[in-house]
């Protein structure tokens, strides 16, 4: 315990490698990585960045990619980024806004930032781009931690 009363969840290791074995831990069960061919391009305290290749059974009948895989690439790269610190974090809320629509074969990446944290709420900010650079959407996540819980045992 420390002397707030709560548990150390890092077992006194640094911040970047927390996140990377918070990373490992919860990807192991993530079926929706897997499903989507989510992939990991970096990860850090309150950092996460993946990427996502728009394939065909991802797109809507405009022939783009649907709005809910898009989410869905934010939302993962929220996930990690809110729970890299080793205590289980939930979204209490998203918004997001589509700027432009993702294309057959565009690889998609969605950079999660950590704006706030303090006690149990956290602020992320999500951009989801291209491979061009171009802005495909951008999400706001609000997070709810659930104190003494860790992620995965260190």
């Amino acid at each position: 315990m420390t002397e707030a009363g709560y548990r150390d969840m890092t077992n006194g290791l640094d911040p970047q490698t927390v996140a990377e074995r918070v990373r490992d831990g919860m990807s192991e069960n993530d079926r929706v990585l897997r499903a989507n061919g989510i992939r990991f391009e970096a990860v850090g305290p309150g950092y996460a960045k993946l990427t996502m290749t728009v394939r065909e059974e991802m797109l809507n009948g405009f022939a783009i990619c649907h709005g809910g895989f898009i989410t869905v690439l934010a939302d993962t790269a929220f996930a990690y980024a809110c729970n890299s610190y080793n205590e289980q974090t939930v979204a209490s809320g998203i918004s997001l806004d589509f700027m432009a629509p993702g294309r057959p074969g565009d690889l998609l990446c969605a950079e999660a930032k950590e704006v706030f944290a303090a006690g149990r709420t956290g602020v992320y900010d999500i951009s989801v781009t291209n491979q061009k650079g171009e802005l495909i959407a951008v999400m706001r996540g609000k997070s709810y931690r659930l104190k003494g819980r860790a992620v995965v045992e260190l």
